[in-house]
């Protein structure tokens, strides 16, 4: 996986992650990426710094301040729930159901659910595209 900083022609920030560059090369070129503000799908790269981390590091990225943080945070919030209100939870099924669907064993739909980090790597192995469904945290919190 890559995690890409991206900004719009609106100048909004925000992150994504793709299963490698020619994944995103190919949805932006679909019109696929798209500002989570906005809608916008003039989207770019924007300035990135090298992520360096331990394996074992309880370190949290935060942020505090941004003028838009109250938007990113509803769009998220509203990706949440669209989410959860249309898909299906399958639980600790995940990546079995993921599975599933991506060799067409069983009938496309959305899900949800969770997965240890070996079963989101397992997946990302294998070319299974999925993404973390955000985790919003309540108002002033």
């Amino acid at each position: 996986m890559i995690h890409y900083s991206l900004v719009c022609e609106s100048d909004h920030k925000f992150d994504a992650w793709f299963r490698n560059a020619d994944a995103y090369d190919q949805q932006s070129a679909r019109g696929i990426v798209t500002c989570p503000i906005c809608n916008s799908v003039k989207v770019s790269k924007g300035l990135m710094a090298p992520s360096v981390s331990r394996a074992n590091s309880d370190k949290v990225a935060l942020s505090i301040g941004h003028p838009q943080q109250a938007q990113l945070r509803e769009a998220l919030l509203a990706l949440r729930n669209k989410v959860t209100a249309e898909a299906d939870y399958v639980g600790d099924r995940f990546a079995d159901e993921a599975r599933k669907i991506h060799y067409k064993e069983i009938d496309p739909r959305g899900i949800y659910g969770e997965a240890t980090r070996e079963e989101v790597a397992s997946l990302i192995e294998d070319g299974i595209d999925f993404m973390p469904l955000p985790n919003v945290p309540e108002e002033h919190n």
